[in-house]
C-alpha cells in the first residue's frame, strides 16, 4: 500500500459503506429466501408491515417484469453504467462533502446489491411489504431502501444546502 494510505480516508470509506450495504442486502435476501420462500409471511407490525418473499423480474415497481427476459440485461447494463459514474463522482468529490458522499455510497451499494441478484438470478429478491388495509406498497429490499435514502439525501443537499455551498464558494473566491 502507498505510504499514508488509509482505508478510512476519502473516498475509500465511502466505497466501504457501499460494500456494507451490499453485504447487508445480500445477507437479508438469503435470510428472506430461507424463511419465506415456501412459508407464510411474517407479520412484524400487524396491519402495516410484514416480511414475505417476492421475485421482481422488472425494474422499480415491476416495470417491464413481463417483457420476456431482455430487460434483465438492459437493467443490468444501466445499473453497471450508473455505478461506474457514481464511483468516479465519489472519487472526485472533496473530502468535506460527507453528506453527498454518504448519499452516493448508499445509492452505489443499493444499485450493486440489486445488480448482483439480476445478474446471478435474473430477478431481484424482495421481502419487505408495507401495507394498510387494501393499500399495498410494492415489496422491496434493503438495496431499495439504501437507494431511496441516498436519493432523498441528494435532494435535501440540492434543495437546502446547495445554495449555501455556492454562496460560500463565491464569497471565498472574492477574497
Amino acid at each position: 500500500m502507498p505510504r499514508g494510505f488509509s482505508l478510512f480516508a476519502h473516498p475509500w470509506r465511502w466505497y466501504l459503506l457501499a460494500l456494507v450495504v451490499i453485504g447487508l442486502d445480500v445477507a437479508t435476501k438469503v435470510w428472506a429466501v430461507e424463511q419465506f420462500r415456501f412459508g407464510p409471511p411474517q407479520q412484524i407490525i400487524p396491519g402495516l408491515l410484514r416480511f414475505t418473499y417476492a421475485e421482481n423480474y422488472g425494474a422499480a415497481f415491476s416495470f417491464l417484469a413481463d417483457a420476456g427476459g431482455w430487460q434483465r440485461w438492459l437493467f443490468g447494463l444501466v445499473a453497471l453504467s450508473f455505478s461506474v459514474v457514481i464511483c468516479i463522482w465519489l472519487w472526485r468529490l472533496a473530502p468535506a462533502k460527507r453528506w453527498e458522499s454518504g448519499a452516493l455510497a448508499l445509492i452505489l451499494g443499493g444499485a450493486l446489491g440489486n445488480l448482483w441478484d439480476r445478474v446471478m438470478l435474473g430477478y431481484v429478491r424482495d421481502f419487505i411489504s408495507v401495507y394498510y388495509n387494501s393499500w399495498h406498497f410494492p415489496v422491496f429490499n434493503v438495496a431499495d431502501m439504501a437507494i431511496s435514502v441516498g436519493a432523498a439525501m441528494l435532494v435535501i443537499e440540492l434543495l437546502f444546502f446547495g445554495e449555501h455551498r455556492d454562496k460560500n464558494a463565491r464569497d471565498s473566491a472574492e477574497v
